[in-house]
């Protein structure tokens, strides 16, 4: 038996799911496959899967609808009209690297008198602060304009106010219960905004900011606005997604030096860019610049007009990039190895393994130990605060990241007079204490997990959204897939559902059989459509897999292309294999026990299963179940002592059995698999 490495969340499917996707189906002529991911993501109208799969610019808001744009763009061109100093204030993570070269780009063709700042990570940490703000009135700069940050400084912005500097606030992170004082403030999560999509990114902000200066939307720079919303895990729907899928095609196609630049430096062709070539090839580049050096070196990059210059801050950043890699991968050993050392420390003595990972280190850099937890997290499934340690002070420097049910930031709130600072939200946390705190920060954490998380809390679940079946997964529906992309937050990759799937062939690949092929056929004996799947480093399953066995996996559909052919293919995520792999009967099987019963016409109750068991091959209570099925479609009438087949019975689906629904859910609820609506 092959176990589940997760439990595989199912999301709801109902007939009415059902019906709209074959209406839905008819109407845009996509196949089903397409059709029910549509409905199951919320587009199930006509009009609402049109505009989800080629909505155009009427999917942009009027700028002017966020609470203080107009306040905002009266401000700046006041600048602009009286030749002052504007000065650009971002952060030093992707997406504020891409707001403010976004504001670079269209400061300079507004012919503006500007500048721009992003503060240092490790000195002198995130957002507005005084000294920035008293270099900024020193320099001249009248005018401050922040990007993705900004939204709680209240504080500082009064310090500005007192230096004789008007600020312009845009940003998208929550708002504090007490708004800056500013000229404006620019923030779609205002509770007073009635802006009617929330999503937007720092960099989507600087967009609208952008558009609303300029009179047109600026889509010559959503290429930037991809890399900042992507990189910023926004959700992929509505505004978001029109930007983001401009930016791609333009990124496909980009005059941008800097991304051409990037993408020679990377390896990766742009002209077959996606989101996962920014999230995973782009931004964790951009990004290094902020977490190793200095994050104007990726505004250089992608503000410069100059190949040369491109070229070689490019390569900087490949550079800071695999270093950052490194440094990440020492830290990540050493902290496995502090983990390995605590758990066996805790069951020498007795005690229980914590149930909070809480790990630090002197050295350790504060820049990526945020990415050490993540890698800690997926390896253990606990909730992991890794921290840096200045051996002088003896301060510490932390990053948590959690797992669903346990909220980070309520669990924090509960320790909060440990720590000198602290903030985030459910999921991800930063904060600072001293080092004589942490085995108390560590305990008090744990024992809030253990009071607020269950059994079934410490399992890992993977969301799915259908059951599909072999037939399905052709080049043709894969090919149409890609009219839900961009793929990403709030629009995921499809993930699919095999139940029951045969096992036809089975072996290895790759440097010491390190990865999974399978072949894949589906039960139904009037076709036998094949798929193949692959799972990378899971070849160490292959000995315990049989041809012929029945296998439920998850994963995710691509096209392989090999020697001019193209096959569909499944991306293995996760595979079950067992005695309790799903077997329930097919329509043809059902068709089976009908036939037979209408030969008979009329007979006794009394041991029918017994009887009908050993010519249909199904076990005498399965064929109970038939029995009922047929009664709710009216295809029999079954008394205390006879059964008698239905003349001329209305055609009927099985679905609308309600037995048949009941007991194929039982049967496809195994125990790795849960429906969402039921856990």
């Amino acid at each position: 038996m092959i176990q589940a490495k997760t439990r595989w969340i199912l999301a709801p499917w109902s007939n009415e799911h059902e019906a709209a996707a074959v209406l839905l189906g008819e109407k845009l002529d996509v196949p089903p496959l397409v059709a029910k991911l549509l409905v199951q993501r919320g587009y199930g109208g006509v009009e609402e899967a049109e505009a989800f799969l080629w909505g155009g610019d009427e999917q942009l808001h009027d700028p002017f609808l966020l609470k203080g744009m107009a306040e905002a763009v009266a401000r700046i061109k006041e600048a602009a009209d009286k030749g002052q100093k504007i000065r650009i204030y971002g952060d030093y993570d992707a997406d504020g690297v891409s707001s403010t070269s976004l504001l670079v780009h269209v400061f300079r063709e507004l012919g503006y008198h500007f500048d721009y700042y992003i503060p240092h990570r490790a000195l002198e940490g995130y957002g507005l602060n005084r000294a920035a703000l008293e270099l900024a009135a020193s320099e001249g700069v009248e005018l401050i304009v922040t990007v993705d940050t900004g939204i709680s400084a209240y504080e500082e912005i009064e310090f500005a106010k007192e230096l004789g500097l008007d600020v312009v606030v845009t940003d998208h992170h929550e708002p504090p219960e007490q708004i800056p004082d500013a000229c404006a403030v620019v923030n779609p999560k205002r509770e007073d905004c009635t802006y009617p999509f929330k999503g937007l990114a720092g960099v989507g902000v600087a967009f609208k900011l952008a558009q609303a200066l300029m009179g047109r939307a600026p889509i010559e720079w959503t290429d930037i606005v991809a890399l900042g919303t992507i990189a910023d895990i926004m959700p992929l729907v509505g505004e978001n997604r029109y930007i983001v899928r401009c930016g791609l095609e333009r990124l496909r196609n980009t005059g941008n030096i800097g991304f051409r630049a990037l993408a020679e430096a990377a390896g990766f062709e742009l002209d077959g860019v996606t989101s996962t070539t920014v999230a995973f090839s782009m931004a964790p580049r951009i990004n290094a610049a902020g977490r190793l050096d200095h994050a104007k070196r990726a505004v250089e990059l992608l503000t410069t007009s100059h190949y040369d210059d491109a070229i070689l801050a490019a390569s900087s950043l490949d550079v800071l990039n695999k270093e950052r890699q490194r440094i990440v991968e020492s830290i990540t050993k050493e902290a496995a190895q502090q983990w390995d050392e605590k758990c066996s420390a805790a069951k020498t003595e007795g005690r229980a393994v914590p149930s909070v990972i809480v790990l630090a280190g002197e050295g350790w850099n504060v820049g990526v130990i945020g990415i050490v937890a993540s890698k800690l997290l997926e390896r253990h499934y606990k909730p992991v605060v890794i921290l840096g340690i200045d051996g002088d002070s003896g301060m510490c420097k932390g990053s948590a990241r959690s797992i669903d049910g346990y909220d980070l930031h309520a669990a924090l709130t509960e320790c909060d007079e440990l720590m000198d600072h602290y903030g985030g939200h459910q999921a991800a946390a930063g904060m600072s204490l001293h080092r004589d705190r942490l085995a108390e920060l560590e305990s008090r954490l744990g024992s809030l997990a253990d009071q607020w998380l269950t059994e079934q809390d410490w399992i890992p679940k993977t969301p799915v959204d259908l059951v599909c079946d072999v037939r399905d997964a052709s080049v043709d529906t894969i090919t149409q897939l890609s009219q839900l992309e961009p793929f990403g937050a709030g629009n995921p990759s499809p993930r699919l559902l095999f139940q029951g799937a045969e096992l036809a062939e089975r072996r290895t690949m790759g440097k010491d059989s390190k990865h999974l092929k399978l072949s894949l056929r589906n039960n139904d004996s009037r076709s036998r459509a094949a798929l193949e799947a692959v799972g990378f480093s899971m070849g160490e399953l292959s000995a315990q897999l049989q041809i012929g066995m029945p296998v439920d996996l998850i994963g995710e559909l691509s096209i392989n292309e090999w020697n001019g052919q193209r096959k569909p293919q499944l991306l293995i995520q996760d595979l079950y294999a067992g005695e309790n792999a799903v077997k329930f009967p097919e329509r043809q099987h059902f068709g089976q026990v009908y036939q037979l019963l209408r030969e008979w016409q009329h007979v006794p109750l009394a041991g029918l299963t017994e009887r009908l068991s050993p010519l249909c091959g199904w076990a005498p209570e399965i064929v109970g179940m038939m029995l009922l099925v047929f009664r709710d479609l009216a295809f029999i009438e079954i008394d205390n002592e006879y059964v008698t087949v239905v003349p001329s019975p209305q055609k009927r689906d099985l679905s609308t059995s309600a037995h048949y629904r009941s007991e194929k859910r039982k049967a496809e609820t195994a125990p790795h698999v849960v429906y969402e609506e039921l856990a």
